[in-house]
């Protein structure tokens, strides 16, 4: 009897390991430094037409600017009232949107002169904001990320991200990158590689030790931050007054 049962134990465990998830682990190799402005509190890093734009948070810091990645310096720039606390930023169809923290606020404004065009109501906190081309993509602090039609910024539909079953919380700062959702995870020095679909995480990119040391200040804040190209198919990652930009490329 007792070999029957270690035998029904064992093809359980056997479909168990089968069905785990696989995730990818990725290490990162830096290809270009560039600075970074030491004020800016990175919430939100794009490409847009091949300009580079942030928005950058703190009450009474709360800023978005495009920046020149050569001298890390913003060469447009625009200061939010006090009371906002910035969050993820993302272009489509030709509108800006900047999300708030906890103001109940998306902010609509001008591409081009970031002028404010339109405030919609924000349920909950504002955190991450991407877009696949068609969609918003937004993260709010816990495991899910909500899809929202631009138009009306009503949810589509939601996904909640998990790894090894487990759900993955304190998503942060989001970019889809080859139909995958890149996500910071606040407080770590990892990004994770995202299936819309699922919601199962897929890669992790280990960035432990990007920004050395001794480049450290005491105001020096998380990883935070993901800028893709697409036109060159160039990756850049930063964080929270960090004095440096990295152009990585990922590798296994």
């Amino acid at each position: 009897m007792n070999k029957y049962i270690c035998l029904i134990i064992t093809l359980l465990v056997s479909v168990s390991c089968s069905n785990a998830q696989k995730v990818d682990f990725y290490r990162f190799k830096i290809l270009e430094t560039y600075p970074h402005d030491i004020t800016s509190y990175t919430q939100g890093l794009f490409f847009h037409n091949g300009e580079l734009y942030e928005s950058c948070g703190q009450y009474g810091e709360s800023s978005m600017r495009k920046v020149d990645i050569k001298s890390g310096k913003a060469v447009q720039r625009v200061n939010f009232d006090g009371r906002y606390f910035l969050e993820g930023s993302c272009m489509i169809n030709g509108k800006l949107f900047i999300l708030t923290w906890r103001e109940g606020v998306c902010f609509v404004c001008d591409p081009v002169t970031f002028k404010e065009t339109a405030r919609i109501p924000l349920r909950g906190e504002g955190w991450g904001l991407t877009t696949d081309g068609k969609q918003l993509i937004m993260s709010d602090g816990s495991s899910n990320i909500y899809f929202k039609d631009p138009r009306t910024f009503a949810d589509t539909r939601t996904i909640s991200v998990t790894k090894d079953g487990k759900p993955v919380t304190y998503l942060n700062e989001l970019e889809y990158i080859d139909g995958k959702i890149w996500a910071n995870v606040y407080g770590q020095d990892v990004i994770v590689m995202i299936d819309p679909k699922t919601g199962v995480v897929e890669g992790i990119l280990d960035c432990r030790n990007i920004l050395p040391r001794r480049d450290y200040t005491s105001r020096t804040d998380v990883l935070n931050g993901i800028a893709y190209n697409p036109d060159t198919k160039e990756l850049y990652i930063t964080g929270k007054y960090w004095p440096k930009m990295f152009k990585i490329k990922i590798e296994k």
